[in-house]
């Protein structure tokens, strides 16, 4: 048996169904012949994107894996990891490396040194013999404690190389929970239910600990708003009467109504970094709860009174039972959610001439209020790319599931959405499946496109196209005046249909919600969708307002 045979009996046994990856490396024909489904992307970054989306869509039981080559290939996916670091997606990587000879020579691209700082972990398979340990040490870490992508190297003189059996001895490897201290949990209570004001701030961790009911249970006994970071967007039901929505650069605007007032944060699931497109900033003055399975995430930003440590669903669980104990049958008045329900009304009386505007060309707050009423949110998985269309999308479309809405900010380059709507439709072929970008997204990664079709993920596209870096208006004044450097062009629709999709471009908003509704028919189909919306140059937005500048 090879090394690289015995890896993939690993990922069999782990419960590995597919493997991402670009050639070439051995890996891939192993995986095959192992009964492993090899899904080809058309560039390294975007096919670690789709594994991201397939692992954040699929949970516990789709293991992402993906796979490259050495050099080129180890290099142009840095940004696809260094993006699902940021996200914490659990992830195994398996870079084919240089030969054990030369790795160490000057001007070699070696991984295990390269990401280190955007990995959890990283290994290299230095002795054939060692293949299943480093292998259980990497699913060790992708299931315990904070997760995050974790890498092992395979230099190509060991991939082929003698494992020195017949036979893999290996034990799937089984995550471990922790609970927060009793102590901390009973004064985390106290502060709660003594609060004048409190306020839930959940992150992605309550996605990942699935831990959306518990969550439900704590925000309707304490009748506390929650808002969520962009990356944990869904991971409370925004259609619930306690939601705020996501927060970041563009919000509703209950969420900055709430948060000068509120006098306790409790932050579950976040690590609370100070990031403007993720986390809006705290005001001063204010008490502060963390529970979070990871102990670095502890003062990192704020001050913290009570830190709980541990997992996210099993912390809740206990702060429920302990609130509940001490408001004992007597419900609290429902105050907040009439609150709520106020400030969203006349918000979105200020926003609903935007969002109905049939001004040519369409406007994209039409595109994702016509989307937002012909979707059923509940059936879908919705993501979005960085920029306009992450600012324009957020506040207003509501997910009302768990995992129905893959967000993200942080660390993310232009086109990632595409990789991770392809990938979350391969882990859930049941949901409609919906990456929105622009057209400067679509120029980094638009060729991938032809992978959704080729890998049999019937996905919809929606691109705003306004031929133009509007987000770049004020910044690029000058040089767009001399040089017209804002300036983009194409046919994207065109582009789709070449490549083997179904596609339409629409100037006309009366036909917004008529094309989506095609559209969906087509993926049901099997087809995967692009619609390209001619969008106008729109640069309102809801930024640190919650309306219209």
């Amino acid at each position: 048996m090879q090394v690289m045979q015995a890896i993939a009996e690993v990922l069999k046994r782990e419960g590995v169904s597919k493997l991402f990856c670009f050639p070439t490396t051995p890996i891939i024909e192993a995986a095959a012949a192992a009964g492993i489904r090899p899904i080809l992307c058309r560039q390294e970054r975007v096919g670690v994107d789709m594994a991201n989306g397939y692992a954040r869509a699929g949970g516990a039981n789709c293991p992402a894996v993906f796979a490259m080559q050495f050099g080129p290939g180890a290099e142009n996916a840095f940004p696809g990891i260094a993006s699902a670091y940021s996200d914490s997606t659990p992830m195994l990587l398996l870079p084919l490396g240089q030969d054990r000879a030369r790795s160490q020579t000057h001007g070699m691209f070696k991984s295990t040194r390269t990401y280190a700082s955007v990995t959890k972990s990283v290994e290299e398979i230095t002795l054939p013999s060692e293949t299943v340990n480093v292998m259980r040490r990497a699913f060790s870490n992708l299931r315990n404690a904070r997760f995050g992508p974790v890498m092992v190297e395979v230099p190509s003189d060991v991939v082929e190389a003698d494992f020195g059996s017949d036979e893999v001895i290996y034990q799937p490897v089984r995550g471990a929970r922790s609970c927060p201290d009793t102590r901390d949990i009973e004064d985390a209570a106290d502060m709660l239910v003594a609060a004048a004001c409190p306020m839930i701030h959940a992150g992605q961790g309550v996605l990942y600990a699935q831990a959306s009911k518990q969550l439900v249970a704590l925000a309707e006994l304490l009748d506390a708003p929650v808002m969520t970071t962009i990356d944990a967007k869904s991971a409370f039901p925004e259609d619930h009467a306690l939601s705020l929505g996501a927060a970041g650069l563009t919000m509703r605007n209950s969420v900055y109504q709430f948060m000068p007032r509120a006098d306790v944060y409790f932050a579950v699931g976040s690590s609370l970094t100070k990031h403007a497109i993720v986390n809006p900033p705290i005001p001063d003055g204010k008490k502060f709860i963390q529970l979070t399975n990871d102990a670095r995430d502890f003062n990192r930003g704020y001050a913290i009174d009570i830190p709980l440590l541990g997992d996210a669903a099993l912390g809740l669980d206990l702060l429920v039972q302990a609130v509940r104990e001490r408001l004992g049958k007597k419900p609290r008045d429902p105050v907040r959610a009439r609150e709520i329900a106020a400030m969203n009304e006349t918000w979105l009386a200020k926003w609903n001439p935007i969002l109905q505007s049939s001004e040519v060309p369409i406007t994209p707050y039409r595109v994702v209020s016509e989307f937002i009423r012909h979707v059923n949110a509940a059936d879908a998985i919705v993501t979005h790319d960085s920029g306009s269309p992450r600012d324009q999308l957020t506040p207003f479309y509501q997910a009302t599931t768990p995992g129905g809405y893959i967000g993200w900010g942080k660390s993310h380059q232009l086109g990632s959405g595409l990789g991770l709507a392809i990938g979350a439709k391969l882990a859930r072929p049941e949901k409609f499946c919906v990456n929105f970008m622009g057209d400067a997204a679509f120029g980094m990664t638009g060729l991938d496109f032809e992978t959704a079709v080729r890998a049999d993920a019937p996905i919809l596209t929606i691109v705003m196209n306004n031929n133009s870096m509007a987000i770049e208006t004020t910044t690029m004044k000058l040089s767009h005046e001399r040089y017209r450097t804002r300036d983009l062009g194409g046919n994207y629709a065109d582009i789709a249909r070449a490549l083997g999709g179904w596609s339409e471009r629409v100037t006309d908003p009366a036909q917004i919600g008529p094309a989506i509704e095609r559209a969906r028919k087509q993926t049901i189909e099997g087809r995967p969708c692009l619609l390209e919306f001619m969008t106008s140059q729109e640069t309102r937005s809801s930024h640190r307002r919650g309306r219209p500048e």
